[in-house]
C-alpha cells in the first residue's frame, strides 16, 4: 500500500497533480472539502467568527479522508492533515482565533496525529509532495479558477493574508520530518497547463517512491 499527501498553497496546483500521481497509479483522489463546504465562505465573510469552526471541519474531513482512502491499495489525498497547524496558527497570528481556541485545536490536532490510520503497520505516508509556487502564480491561479469569496476585488486585504501564507509553506516544508518528501518547483514545471511538464513531474515522483522503497 502506497500513501501520497499533496501538500501547497492556494492555488498550488494540488488537485490537478492529485489526480495525475493517481491516474498514474490507478487509484482515486481523496479530495480537501472545498466545492461544497458551506463554512468556507462565511470565513472570507468573517474570518475571526468562524476561523475556529472552518479549521475543525476540514480537520475532521482530512481524517476522515485518510480513513476511506485505505479501501485501495493505492491513496492520493489532495491536502496533507501536516499543513492544519500551519494554516490555523496564521489564522491566530492574526488575531482570528482565541488563546483557549488554539489550546483546544493544538490538543484535539496531537490526539488525531497519534491515530494516523495510514495502515496497520504505519503511522505516516510513504511521501509528502509539496508543490513550491511564487506569490505571483499563487495570484494568477486564485484569480482564474474564481471563486468569489478568494479573490482579492472580494477582499482586497487578503493580498496580505495569501502574501504571508506563502512565505510559511517554505518554513514549513524546510521542517517537515513525518515521512518522506519531495517538493515540486511549480512555476518551473508548470504541470497544470504543459503536458511535457506534467510527465517531468510525474517522472520526478514515481523515481522518489522507487528510492524509498
Amino acid at each position: 500500500m502506497t500513501v501520497i499527501v499533496l501538500a501547497g498553497t492556494i492555488g498550488a496546483g494540488k488537485t490537478s497533480l492529485s489526480e495525475m500521481i493517481a491516474k498514474e497509479l490507478g487509484t482515486e483522489v481523496f479530495f480537501e472539502s472545498v466545492e461544497n463546504n458551506e463554512i468556507l465562505p462565511l470565513f472570507y465573510q468573517d474570518p475571526e467568527k468562524y476561523s475556529f469552526l472552518l479549521q475543525i471541519y476540514f480537520l475532521n474531513k482530512r481524517f476522515k479522508s485518510i480513513k476511506d482512502a485505505l479501501v485501495h491499495d493505492n491513496n492520493v489525498l489532495d491536502r496533507s492533515i501536516y499543513e492544519d497547524s500551519l494554516l490555523f496558527h496564521l489564522n491566530a497570528d492574526l488575531g482570528r482565533a482565541s488563546k483557549q481556541e488554539v489550546e483546544v485545536y493544538d490538543e484535539l490536532l496531537q490526539n488525531m496525529m497519534e491515530e494516523l490510520p495510514y495502515a496497520a503497520h504505519k503511522k505516516q505516508p510513504d511521501l509528502l509532495v509539496h508543490i513550491k509556487v511564487s506569490f505571483e502564480t499563487m495570484l494568477k491561479r486564485i484569480e482564474k479558477r474564481n471563486r468569489p469569496y478568494e479573490q482579492l476585488s472580494f477582499d482586497p486585504s487578503l493580498y496580505d493574508y495569501y502574501k504571508e501564507l506563502n512565505t510559511r509553506y517554505e518554513k514549513w516544508f524546510e521542517e517537515y520530518d513525518e515521512s518522506p518528501k519531495i517538493q515540486i518547483d511549480g512555476d518551473q514545471f508548470n504541470f497544470v497547463e504543459d503536458e511535457e511538464a506534467a510527465d517531468k513531474v510525474i517522472e520526478m515522483i514515481l523515481n522518489e517512491l522507487k528510492t524509498i522503497r
